[in-house]
């Protein structure tokens, strides 16, 4: 698929997007064009950048609070995006919002969501609502801002299997690492509250400054930290094939085959020979945080700060992280080709992971089984379907994994 047809089919999705989650948040009251002042129930919402591509949708009513939300919604990579974002900022703090931010609707009339979270967190809330880009476990992300215009917290509403697997997991993990573990070299957010809203599961988590200046803290600071995190709670060495981990990844994807899901047969049997081919191979199990990438870190001079930790998990082999960030960071901070990207992962293995205390022997299998597992995620979570950029695996992911493969045995049946 053509760029141009990926960024058209990301702009209907959005569109269609920004009407669902308005009635998951506010059901019964849906999308309206903007109200009289005088319809007290009537939620007033700007959408940045406008209805054709909204982004995010920030509180009106109150154009400091608005301010804070824009400012804080995300920190665009590109200079360029940045730039428009803050004359967007500055423009509301002056007052001339409606010349760069015309697109306005209204919310609600019923009880809301930030009624319940109003009571939930004892203060008067406003909400900017996050508009993502097509994902498998796209839900909504709800910044929170109290009536100082602070961002106090972050809230996320499982609305379907996947995202309240997700909800609950993420929950669990944040509840596990800012309670339970010693971490120096990481923040994560505190569990604020954890409960169910309108049928559907929400957890609230304390804010962090995704939103601050990055420092240039160099690759050294960020694998301590991915190997303090691994360590947090517990690690243990095993040949692969005696490994839990072993046994969960079998049974992944011997589900995925049995559903019938797309390329499930061909993944079966990448995995089941990697597993049988380094079963001896003796590894190093611990945890990961799963997604990180430059988009859910801010890193300081002081700490690394981490979040959206719905895919941490425990017993998996070191390093997971490290591939994770350098794949993701090829293909979208360096707009790398995914074929390319998965090659250059593979071939630089022992470099990459060697800062994870992964040895020279165990580089090519701990990448490869990374690239199984990231696959079985996404065809488990049926991201092809839900419409999600790298989702297709048949055109990037599995052709690679078959030609290391046959490659490897190959050069087996020679010795």
């Amino acid at each position: 698929m053509s760029r141009a047809l990926k960024t058209t089919d990301d702009l209907r999705r959005r569109a269609t997007y920004l009407a669902e989650v308005v009635e998951q948040l506010y059901p019964g009251g849906g999308l309206r064009a903007p109200a009289s002042k005088r319809e007290a129930a009537a939620r007033p919402y700007i959408v940045v950048p406008g209805r054709r591509k909204p982004r995010v949708l920030i509180p009106a009513a109150d154009r400091k609070v608005a301010a804070a939300a824009l400012t804080r919604y995300a920190r665009p990579a590109a200079r360029g995006a940045r730039l428009k974002r803050d004359a967007a900022v500055l423009a509301l703090r002056l007052g001339l919002d409606r010349l760069l931010l015309p697109h306005r609707v209204t919310v609600g009339g019923a009880e809301g969501i930030d009624d319940h979270l109003a009571s939930v967190l004892g203060h008067e809330v406003h909400l900017s609502i996050h508009i993502g880009p097509a994902r498998a476990n796209r839900k909504p992300v709800l910044q929170i801002l109290d009536g100082d215009a602070n961002t106090v917290a972050f809230a996320k509403l499982g609305v379907n299997p996947l995202t309240r697997e997700l909800v609950d997991a993420e929950t669990a993990a944040t509840r596990r690492l800012s309670e339970m573990c010693d971490l120096r070299l990481l923040r994560v957010p505190k569990l604020l509250h954890a409960g169910e809203w309108n049928g559907n599961n929400l957890m609230v988590a304390s804010a962090l400054p995704a939103w601050t200046a990055p420092a240039d803290i160099g690759p050294a600071r960020r694998l301590a930290a991915m190997r303090e995190l691994a360590g947090a709670c517990g690690s243990n060495r095993s040949p692969l094939g005696e490994s839990d981990y072993a046994a969960r990844l079998r049974a992944r994807l011997k589900a995925l085959a049995e559903r019938a899901e797309p390329d499930a047969d061909t993944l079966l049997s990448a995995g089941s020979t990697l597993l049988d081919r380094y079963g001896a191979t003796e590894l190093r199990f611990g945890a990961w945080h799963g997604d990180w990438s430059p988009w859910n870190t801010r890193e300081t001079a002081e700490v690394i700060y981490l979040w959206d930790l719905e895919r941490f998990e425990t017993g998996v082999p070191y390093g997971f992280d490290a591939a994770h960030h350098r794949l993701q960071d090829d293909i979208v901070t360096r707009g790398d080709d995914p074929t390319t990207a998965v090659l250059g992962l593979v071939a630089d293995a022992p470099s990459v992971l060697a800062p994870m205390g992964v040895a020279p022997s165990e580089a090519e299998p701990t990448a490869l089984l990374y690239l199984v597992d990231l696959a079985a995620r996404y065809m488990g979570d049926q991201a092809e379907r839900a419409g999600a950029a790298l989702g297709a695996l048949g055109r990037w992911l599995l052709p690679t994994l078959l030609r290391h493969i046959a490659r490897q045995r190959t050069t087996d049946g020679r010795h």
